[in-house]
């Protein structure tokens, strides 16, 4: 009797292991993939995340400020003589850093975005969004199919992400737009609507270069105020400047670039100035102060 009752058991429990096994592998579902963007990790959690902005094309100095604290950095493509050769050198001299490569690519074309990921970059950032058709240009070049058009070839991508890099790219990539214009503050909802949009960020400096007013002006932070308010609603993350830190809903921010940390780190070093941060964003390309 007692043979019975174990053999039943046995029984029992292998139907419930088939049963269980069924379940997870029905057709239609998939197991989450693995999540080793750390940065992207951090916004899905609501969390506040900072980026330095890389403009040399030192190996060094990437390594120093990737392992420095940051979550991210913003790799300056658009604004800078940087090519891709350079940025994949940095991105491989340094892998295994804590801070995740970011790349602001010149436009949303399918060959900058293409170079950009195909070297490791796991953020695409895409300035001057002033459309929809240049929202979806980002995602569509971002992400491989279903979820968008990428083209699968070589890269050290897999050598720096692993061999599963094909099923995880997606859910990893981090895809940033920038509304840096009135005609793209007027875009907006339409704009916030597209579907793969992670971060939605409010640039600061070209909000005034293409608006012609100051920041604390009615007029720019009512732009600022707009952007704001239709991310948020859509459930899209909101960046801008490290220095709005402190303005509700900001979780994505661009720290100071390398040569302004340099500055900043040697008049603290000689006790010239403490470490506080102002909250109006600086100028980009303004002389450094």
């Amino acid at each position: 009797m007692r043979a019975k009752q174990v053999v039943s058991f046995a029984l029992i429990c292998m139907a419930l292991c088939w049963m269980t096994a069924g379940k997870a592998q029905a057709p239609g579902q998939k197991a989450p993939a693995r999540l080793y963007n750390t940065a992207k990790q951090k916004l899905v959690e609501g969390k506040q995340i900072v980026g330095a902005t890389v403009f040399s094309p030192d190996p060094n100095i990437y390594c120093a400020i990737a392992n420095a604290g940051y979550d991210f950095l913003w790799i300056e493509m658009q604004h800078s003589p940087l090519t891709y050769e350079d940025v994949a050198r940095m991105i491989w001299a340094c892998r295994g850093a804590t801070a995740m490569p970011f790349i602001r690519v010149p436009d949303a074309t399918e060959s900058d975005i293409q170079k950009a990921t195909d070297i490791g970059a796991v953020g695409i950032i895409v300035p001057t969004v002033d459309t929809v058709e240049k929202a979806q240009a980002a995602v569509k070049w971002s992400k491989y199919p279903p979820d968008g058009r990428r083209s699968q070839g070589n890269g050290q991508y897999g050598a720096l992400w692993g061999n599963d890099y094909r099923l995880t790219a997606n859910e990893n990539m981090v895809v940033v737009i920038m509304i840096e214009t009135p005609i793209g503050v007027e875009n907006a909802e339409k704009i916030a609507s597209v579907p793969g949009i992670d971060v939605i960020f409010a640039a600061s400096t070209d909000l005034g270069n293409f608006s012609g007013h100051r920041q604390g002006d009615k007029e720019y932070e009512a732009l600022v105020t707009r952007i704001h308010d239709v991310t948020l609603q859509h459930g899209i993350r909101l960046g801008g400047p490290q220095a709005w830190k402190d303005r509700p809903g900001f979780t994505f921010l661009q720290g100071p670039g390398e040569t302004q940390l340099i500055q900043s780190g040697a008049r603290v070093n000689l006790g010239l100035q403490s470490g506080a941060q102002s909250k109006v964003a600086p100028i980009e390309g303004a002389p450094p102060h």
